[in-house]
């Protein structure tokens, strides 16, 4: 991203090897309607391969993450964020965990990527979820945010 000290990590599936991640900005929305986006990308980085993809993230794709958070903990498959207008995150849990980054709307690219990720990924998600909707709280309430790692 432009500025890496405006934007916090939401998603991170990680070995020692390869990755898979999500940071989001925390600079002004942009408003369509009644909604407001956030600028993000996803990451994935491997010996194979790595790229970039740019993704908008909503309020409502926050509150998404965490039901999809709740349900990888029942050890079932997520795919986030919802919609056909970005790339999007499709996550199985199980040894390895596999995490499949889709450009459907663009380039229409798909790489899958296992990845033997911590014991506490799940937790580790949790308080990336918290944080991210805490700088994104502070951004809406006017409070003074002068960087998303505050």
């Amino acid at each position: 991203m432009a500025e890496e000290a405006r934007a916090l990590e939401l998603v991170r599936f990680a070995d020692r090897t390869q990755s898979v991640t999500v940071e989001v900005a925390c600079d002004a929305p942009v408003v369509m309607g009644d909604e407001r986006f956030y600028a993000a990308e996803v990451m994935l980085v491997s010996g194979f391969v790595s790229g970039r993809v740019g993704l908008m993230v909503s309020l409502e794709d926050l509150n998404d993450w965490g039901r999809c958070l709740d349900i990888l903990a029942e050890d079932e498959a997520v795919e986030w964020p919802s919609g056909d207008r970005s790339a999007w995150l499709e996550v199985v849990p199980g040894d390895p965990v596999e995490v499949t980054v889709q450009d459907s709307p663009s380039t229409q690219i798909a790489v899958r990527v296992p990845l033997d990720v911590a014991t506490e990924w799940l937790e580790e998600n949790r308080l990336r979820l918290s944080q991210v909707r805490a700088a994104v709280g502070h951004r809406i309430s006017g409070a003074a945010n002068d960087s998303c790692g505050g």
